[in-house]
């Protein structure tokens, strides 16, 4: 009977002391994040809440460093129904129009490194990291990109972001052109 309330106890405390360890579980593994346009969200947004749905006025600033430093931009347009590419290389400031079609790109302020904070938009050096231009689209002389009386966007790196929407052609920045 001894033997056996030793053997139980010796069991208890193996079983006790196997309970104490502290088990450590794996660090969840990060995904790091797709990098997009450099944009900041308004300080006074409330958590968990999305961008507020009222019209936001844009102040586009030009810095110096990169005022009169970047000539023309070069848009690529893709004729789907052609199934071709089309470069024009532009003048910052100029418009063209797309052959066989009612469209004219209207070229604005061009940033070569573009972001975006708040209600401002600017380029935070005169380096190409994020090259952007602004444009306003017309078909028939009746505006169509964007709809409200501010600068659509073309980005070098991230096309598909808030991209011009058309049956028959989409556009592209290539590259900004220095002077």
């Amino acid at each position: 009977m001894r033997k056996l309330t030793i053997l139980l106890s010796i069991t208890i405390l193996l079983f006790t002391l196997g309970a104490c360890k502290k088990k450590e579980e794996p660090a969840p593994v990060q995904k790091s994040p797709v990098q997009g346009p450099i944009v900041e969200t308004p300080a006074d947004t409330p958590p968990g809440h999305g961008v507020p749905a009222q019209k936001t006025e844009f102040q586009v600033v030009v810095p110096p460093e990169v005022e009169g430093m970047w000539a023309k931009v070069t848009v690529v347009v893709d004729d789907k129904k052609m199934n071709k590419k089309e470069e024009f290389t532009v003048k910052i400031g100029d418009e063209f129009n797309i052959p066989d079609s009612k469209l004219t790109v209207k070229i604005g302020p061009f940033f070569p490194d573009f972001k975006m904070s708040g209600t401002m938009i600017t380029s935070s050096s005169n380096e190409p990291n994020n090259p952007a231009v602004g444009v306003a689209i017309f078909e028939g002389g009746t505006r169509v990109f964007p709809a409200s009386g501010e600068w659509g966007w073309l980005y070098v790196k991230f096309p598909a972001i808030h991209a011009f929407q058309h049956e028959r052609f989409a556009l592209a920045l290539k590259e900004g052109v220095k002077k």
